[in-house]
């Protein structure tokens, strides 16, 4: 990894990402070629949330698969090559400010300041919680959002998975190489996720199917015991013996603080705003990856926001 270089006068760069997930490293490879002075700020492992992700099988060139840590660490390697400089910090505000009758941008971190003349915003996203008694205090005692890092823990355990999308479909799949069966609660009648997940799911003995039903709450002592589940078609309410759930149950951005730029950049979902060119209503500042208000997440569009908003940035900056 090429770290920052701290003899940069000011600290002072063309373009700052913040984010080094599959949209940020995009960004900072394409740029870095571009030969624009880019740093990439990441508050921890390189390659976001793909990290989670057991194995890749839907992106192009890897058609046996891939791990999600392994191609990240590609992605990171390939975009440093070029020069790119990345370091380790948190980011806690992005503002606006004004020199000499130009517009610079003012990134504060833990650490330090850093200042560039464009942003690109690829900050990503985090799994939402359910919001009901008992999932925060049984966090990491039954309850978790990563199937591929604790699965580990539930051999031999009868577990819930939350949710019908793509994530809970893979995830649910994945556990049952521990778990002596996965039970999916759905609150609709029919799945979200692919349908070649689908097609694997149904045909998979270790998995059943709890449809209409949510979560009211995660019951327990000291590790999770049962879940308190409602059927939304009929109002039954039961108690369903369990000892884990895995909470798939949609996905929400993150960004650091907005200040005043807050209102021109984010929709009322929270996500942020552009055009097909990545850029913001705020010239100089743009976004890509999970952050962004879009249909599809995947590795592969990330990958193409990425480039786009490093052309983008390249045409501002001339």
């Amino acid at each position: 990894m090429v770290k920052e270089e701290k003899n940069i006068k000011n600290n002072v760069y063309e373009s700052i990402i913040v984010g080094g997930g599959p949209a940020g490293l995009t960004a900072g490879l394409y740029l870095s070629r571009y030969r624009v002075n880019t740093l990439l700020i990441e508050k921890g492992i390189s390659g976001g949330q793909v990290n989670l992700s057991e194995t890749i099988e839907n992106y192009p060139g890897f058609p046996e698969g891939i791990i999600g840590p392994e191609l990240m660490q590609r992605f990171e390697e390939q975009a440093t090559k070029f020069g790119l400089k990345i370091v380790n910090s948190t980011v806690l505000e992005i503002s606006q400010e004004q020199h000499e009758n130009k517009t610079n941008f003012k990134i504060s971190t833990t650490d330090r300041d850093f200042y560039s003349k464009s942003v690109i915003i690829a900050s990503g996203g985090e799994a939402s919680k359910l919001g009901v008694p008992g999932e925060i205090e049984l966090t990491g005692r039954g309850v978790s959002y990563c199937g591929t890092c604790d699965g580990a823990f539930f051999r031999d355990k009868e577990i819930v998975v939350v949710g019908g999308g793509d994530t809970a479909l893979e995830e649910a799949l994945f556990l049952t190489k521990y778990a002596s069966k996965v039970t999916i609660v759905h609150r609709r009648d029919e799945l979200r996720g692919s349908k070649i997940l689908q097609e694997r799911v149904f045909n998979n003995p270790k998995i059943n199917l709890k449809w209409s039903n949510i979560v009211l709450s995660i019951d327990g002592k000291t590790q999770v015991e049962s879940l308190q589940l409602k059927n939304v078609k009929t109002g039954e309410i039961i108690t369903f013996s369990c000892q884990g759930v895995f909470i798939f149950a949609g996905y929400k951005p993150i960004y650091p603080s907005l200040g005043e730029l807050k209102e021109r950049l984010v929709n009322d979902s929270g996500y942020i705003i552009t055009d097909d060119n990545m850029e913001t209503e705020i010239k100089g500042i743009f976004a890509c990856g999970d952050v962004r208000a879009k249909s599809l997440r995947q590795v592969v569009t990330a990958c193409g926001e990425g480039a786009t908003a490093a052309f983008s940035v390249e045409l501002f900056l001339k």
